[in-house]
């Protein structure tokens, strides 16, 4: 049997940690593996593929990045604005499930976010035999508990967070860490929680600045002369909206710019001396953590399960620590967004964060 491999959106600690499972999984019963460049886009003809064999992916798991590469833009961009979906043209369907079925493709495994396996719903929905594998740093795809990605961004931001504290402590600064996750404040919440921040913004949450700056007073009157803010790049004011640094010509937005805005709010709400750093594509880089790796292993092992099970039109999905499937329509349906009143916003409540409310 021979199988396709790609993956979709924006690159992630993990995605080598998921073709190492991959490839082993389907050596051990004597597959192929073809692995499509540049996601999609290595679908158009004639294809750009390369064989993926065990002896060129030994060592590969602990690596960043993809040797696959990736693309979160192109011709099968299916995710437009905040949640709309664009129908693939026929034309591009039909130019690649030929590209798949003269290489004599008998399945696709499709690494990505929501956008990138509303594409592989399309694929299926085309008649081919597709599986989709859960990826993305923001932990935003609804039916499953976590992506990997997710806790090697989480490290990222504790990890500043930490060389944050020793300069804030040194200059009795307010230092604000802005974070990515779009519209879910998962990487906000679990990296603020970590990293010892005492406010916490997140989408999920509309904030009060002055809120904020009570906890920062309050503070300085307990002797803690320095303050960390962390502030989701998708994160509002009460009654105000959420800050885009640029929207392309597909409707889809880049948020940014509102660890900014707190932060000079925050200096004059205070009188403190106050910072802003955006950390940014650091949150994407770098090797990812164990568990990443161990995760996105199990994750391509299943993927070739469900291949041979025929199970097609399934996402890979964690839940209570067991690797199983659901539908791909069902997990890019609606977003996994941090629950207000969940345990995890309430434990930070319980030792002091504030979250702006």
């Amino acid at each position: 049997m021979r199988i396709g491999l790609l993956n979709g959106g924006g690159d992630c600690p993990g995605l080598n940690a998921v073709t190492h499972g991959v490839v082993g999984a389907a050596s051990q019963k004597g597959w192929e593996v073809y692995g499509f460049k540049q996601g999609y886009e290595g679908l158009l003809s004639p294809g750009d593929y390369k064989v993926l064999k065990v002896e060129k992916t030994e060592g590969i798991l602990k690596l960043g990045g993809t040797i696959l590469g990736s693309s979160n833009k192109g011709n099968f961009t299916s995710k437009v604005g905040e949640g709309g979906i664009r129908e693939i043209p026929k034309q591009l369907m039909d130019e690649a499930i030929e590209t798949l079925n003269q290489l004599a493709i008998e399945a696709l495994i499709c690494v990505g976010g929501d956008g990138s396996l509303s594409t592989a719903q399309q694929f299926f929905e085309a008649g081919f035999p597709v599986v989709g594998v859960p990826k993305t740093i923001d932990n935003d795809l609804a039916a499953t508990a976590m992506t990997f990605g997710f806790d090697s961004a989480c490290h990222s931001v504790v990890d500043a967070l930490d060389r944050l504290q020793t300069t804030a402590e040194s200059h009795k600064r307010v230092m604000v860490l802005e974070v990515m996750g779009r519209h879910a404040g998962w990487i906000a919440l679990y990296g603020g929680i970590g990293g010892g921040a005492c406010s916490i913004l997140i989408p999920e949450i509309p904030f009060e600045l002055e809120k904020v700056a009570e906890t920062i007073r309050q503070r300085d009157e307990d002797g803690f002369f320095h303050s960390l803010v962390v502030v989701a790049e998708g994160a509002a004011p009460v009654g105000g909206t959420q800050r885009y640094e640029q929207t392309n010509e597909d409707g889809e937005s880049r948020l940014g710019g509102m660890g900014d805005v707190v932060a000079e709010q925050l200096a004059v709400l205070t009188g403190k001396e106050t910072r802003c750093t955006t950390l940014g594509h650091l949150q994407r880089g770098g090797s990812p953590t164990s568990l990443d790796r161990v995760l996105g292993t199990r994750f391509g092992v299943k993927a070739v399960k469900l291949i041979e099970e025929k199970r097609f039109g399934r996402m890979v999905s964690y839940q209570q620590y067991h690797v199983g499937s659901v539908p791909i329509e069902e997990a890019v349906r609606e977003l996994n967004l941090v629950d207000p009143e969940g345990e995890v916003v309430e434990s930070a409540k319980a030792v002091g964060i504030c979250f702006g409310n």
